[in-house]
């Protein structure tokens, strides 16, 4: 294996890729950062794995911060260069990783934007007729709301993920760690009307290993598509373009909770690794919980 920094990136992108099972979006996102910090590196004269320090890191995180990239971006970056050196570490290439002193920059705390189940309603019932297209669209948007999956997930779907009898849908999460998700009756029913207009009946959907989301040509459907066609709906319900398909995902978690679940439940529904990726909504949930209050309680004011 070559002792050259770019070429060890190239290597390292290729074993996430076909080992790891990382989505195109964050094998790009993981290049982009790494590109960064070699180039950056090269311009210190540092182009071997041995020739990188802790101090070279810091200054590249220095440099950033002159750029004005935000906090978040940078722990992203300096993630993704840990990874990367401790995959350096596990080929023996280095003993020690060089980036575990740097710290982390402390991210500012932002609560994910969430729809009021009042706005979901009319999100839903936008996509009117009983064409092909208006019923995908109802079925993406159901089935987005109703187990709260990623986009990335939704598109990656067959038909045959699909198990009428238990009403769930099997779905490949990040590291191929493979969860079922509940099916609720709106998007059940709207998913079997749009097989029905492709012409797959429900006798076919366990042997159907055709996509389930198509786009107009029968080809699978992007995130793009997806993103793009909730633009038009978001429009069509009279709600703000600060709504993505991850909206759907944060509004499910939260909605949730909102109305008991508990958290070790939902974090098993929206496939997180770690606790603490769920426990943003706890946060969420109770602002939102406090406006109510705040709203409704006759002496919640304050004002004696």
């Amino acid at each position: 294996m070559s002792d050259r920094l770019d070429l060890l990136a190239e290597h390292f992108l290729q074993r996430l890729e076909g080992e790891r099972n990382y989505s195109p979006h964050t094998l790009r996102a993981y290049r982009i950062d790494l590109d960064e910090f070699l180039n950056f590196a090269a311009g210190q004269g540092a182009d071997r794995p041995g020739q990188v320090t802790h101090l070279l890191t810091r200054a590249f995180m220095a440099r950033l911060r002159e750029r004005g990239i935000s906090k978040s971006s940078i722990a992203r970056k300096l993630a993704a260069l840990r990874s990367f050196f401790r995959f350096l570490c596990k080929q023996g290439i280095l003993k020690t990783n060089p980036i575990l002193s740097v710290r982390t920059p402390k991210r500012e705390k932002r609560l994910p934007h969430v729809l009021s189940t009042e706005e979901i309603g009319r999100l839903l019932a936008a996509p009117e007729g009983e064409d092909t297209a208006p019923r995908r669209d109802r079925a993406i948007l159901e089935t987005l709301y109703s187990t709260g999956m990623r986009v990335g997930e939704l598109v990656s779907l067959d038909v045959h993920d699909m198990d009428l009898g238990a009403e769930v849908v099997k779905v490949m999460g990040k590291r191929r760690k493979e969860r079922l998700c509940p099916l609720g009756s709106y998007a059940l029913s709207a998913l079997l009307g749009y097989l029905e207009a492709r012409g797959i009946g429900r006798m076919d959907v366990s042997r159907c290993r055709e996509p389930l989301f198509c786009n107009l040509k029968g080809g699978r459907l992007t995130q793009r598509s997806v993103a793009r066609m909730l633009q038009t709906r978001l429009i069509q319900a009279n709600l703000g373009s600060r709504t993505t398909p991850h909206t759907l995902r944060h509004s499910f978690a939260t909605h949730l909770l909102d109305r008991g679940a508990d958290l070790r439940s939902v974090q098993e529904l929206l496939g997180h690794a770690s606790l603490s990726s769920t426990q943003i909504y706890t946060h969420l949930s109770a602002e939102r919980l406090r406006a109510i209050y705040e709203k409704a309680h006759p002496r919640a004011g304050g004002g004696g």
